[in-house]
This record gives C-alpha cells, structure tokens and sequence, in this order.
C-alpha cells in the first residue's frame, strides 16, 4: 500500500486551515482547537513546516504561524516534501542514490517515470484546493508519456 504519514495528512490539514483565513496569525493552541489534534503534534508539525519555508512564526502579542506564500502558491507536493522528504516511488526515483540493483535494475528509468507522474499530479493541487470544502476536479489525463514495453514471441 501506497500513504503518506498521520504527521504528513495533520500537516494537509494543519496547512488548510491556516489557508481559510490566510491573513490572520494563527497559534499552535487555536490550531490544534480547531483541527482536534494533540497540541504537541501540531506544535511539531508547524515548526516542521515552518523550518522548511511554507510557514512563517511571528513572536509577540499578535504572534503565531503565517503562510510563507498565498495559499494558490503552495502544492500538496510542497507539503508532502516538508515533512516526508523528495517525492518517489523508489529511492532512485528522486536522486541518484547508491543502489546496488543500478547496474541491471532494468526499471528505473519506468519508476522514475511514475514517480513524476505523481508529483506532476500533486503539483498541481494547490493549498487553496484543499482549503476548499468541495470535492478537488483533477485533470482526467495525466500529462506523462506513455510506457511502452517490448513484447516477445513466446515459444510454443
């Protein structure tokens, strides 16, 4: 099975609220209120979303969390990448890893094709998406090109 972490869909949900009213400054107290999680873990969540630039802390009387962007600027991707690392099916999906299978892998360059599918598809659901109460219309046709794999005669 293909899921992201509880700590990565907190953040999407953390991330959206913060995006219903992008302007006001938001403590991680009202935050975890609102969304009915622990205080800890969303004081962890922001400071892990804060430390990888899509939020912004503010300290005194009016202090608390702000959007680094607008919320139409800001992927599921970015969120994802926040708090899970690059975006890949395999661990040569995204970088050049040491991979002992490298030489006779033989489906790297097809993983890696999928891998930027999906982050195609998750970059192009913004923040404002999914602040949204209705339901994402995402593309019918996925903007990859298609794999085409060699067929071989079968000895009868």
């Amino acid at each position: 099975m293909l899921k992201l972490s509880k700590l990565t869909d907190y953040a999407a949900v953390i991330m959206a609220q913060i995006a219903r009213s992008p302007s006001d400054s938001h403590t991680a107290a009202e935050l975890a209120t609102q969304v009915k999680l622990p205080l800890p873990t969303v004081g962890k969540t922001l400071k892990m979303l804060a430390k990888n630039g899509l939020l912004e802390s503010r300290r005194g009387s009016h202090g608390g969390y702000v959007l680094s962007r607008p919320p139409g600027e800001i992927t599921a991707s970015d969120i994802i990448a926040a708090i899970e690392g690059p975006i890949g099916m395999t661990e040569c999906s995204h970088a050049d890893g040491d991979c002992e299978l490298f030489e006779t892998c033989g489906v790297a360059d097809n993983w890696q094709r999928v891998s930027q599918a999906i982050r195609t598809l998750l970059d192009g659901v913004t923040l404002a998406h999914l602040a949204q109460s209705s339901p994402i219309k995402l593309p019918v046709q996925l903007p990859i090109q298609s794999v085409t794999l060699p067929v071989t005669a079968s000895k009868a």
